[in-house]
């Protein structure tokens, strides 16, 4: 059986690759389909939010949005918008570290 340029067999498809999600550093795959990922998302926020009982917690919350951020483009831009805030305040501390 002779193999394409890819290390495909003749004849034989890719799968392709699902959505992932990249969570400090690793990635985790997500359903194909788009209303369980929806549901996924929503049920974390909400299921966060009782974050005071014993194993729910409030990291649910960000994981949530993260979550939906892949679907929706008002959580994308929120994601991004804090991604940004973030690295620059992480910038400033750093710079006022160096300055001691």
């Amino acid at each position: 059986m002779a193999t394409d340029d890819d290390g495909t067999r003749d004849g034989a498809r890719k799968r392709p690759r699902g959505r992932r999600i990249s969570v400090f550093g690793r990635e985790f795959a997500m359903p194909q389909s788009r209303p369980l990922r929806i549901a996924i998302g929503v049920a974390l926020v909400i299921l966060g939010m009782l974050g005071f009982l014993p194993v729910l917690g409030f990291w649910m919350i960000p994981l949530g949005f993260l979550v939906l951020s892949y679907e929706f483009a008002t959580v994308r831009r929120w994601r991004r918008r804090f991604e940004l805030w973030w690295a620059e305040r992480r910038g400033r501390r750093r710079q006022s570290r160096r300055r001691r």
